[in-house]
């Protein structure tokens, strides 16, 4: 009987960051670099993803001049990072992160 061979994959991590500020979240996806690479992780990333736009136009007056408009807009920057081969250390250290006001971070296992 020929053998079976049992391979055990490891745990892979996504995380994807959302902010308004662009140096924000370049500053904090450096940080969990920092943190992934200290505790023995392998990364792919941080692969920039399409930015997202949400713009909003806003009568100036409230009930006549109907031509007389402003413009919003909101930018949503966004980055993805991929660790192979993640331990206990890492997610505890990634549990405990600080990251600055206006970083979202989510983190999915694959």
């Amino acid at each position: 009987m020929p053998k079976k061979e049992k391979e055990v994959e490891q745990a892979k991590l996504r995380l994807r960051i959302k902010s308004y500020d662009h140096k924000l979240i370049d500053n904090s996806s450096r940080q969990i670099i920092d943190i992934v690479t200290r505790n023995g992780g392998e990364i792919i990333g941080p692969i920039p993803l399409p930015t997202e736009f949400r713009r909003y136009t806003v009568n100036r007056s409230t009930f006549v001049h109907k031509d007389s408009r402003e413009q919003f807009e909101l930018r949503v920057h966004k980055r993805l990072i991929d660790i192979l081969n993640s331990n206990s250390k890492i997610i505890e250290a990634l549990s405990n992160l600080n990251l600055p006001a206006g970083v979202d971070i989510e983190i999915k296992m694959i």
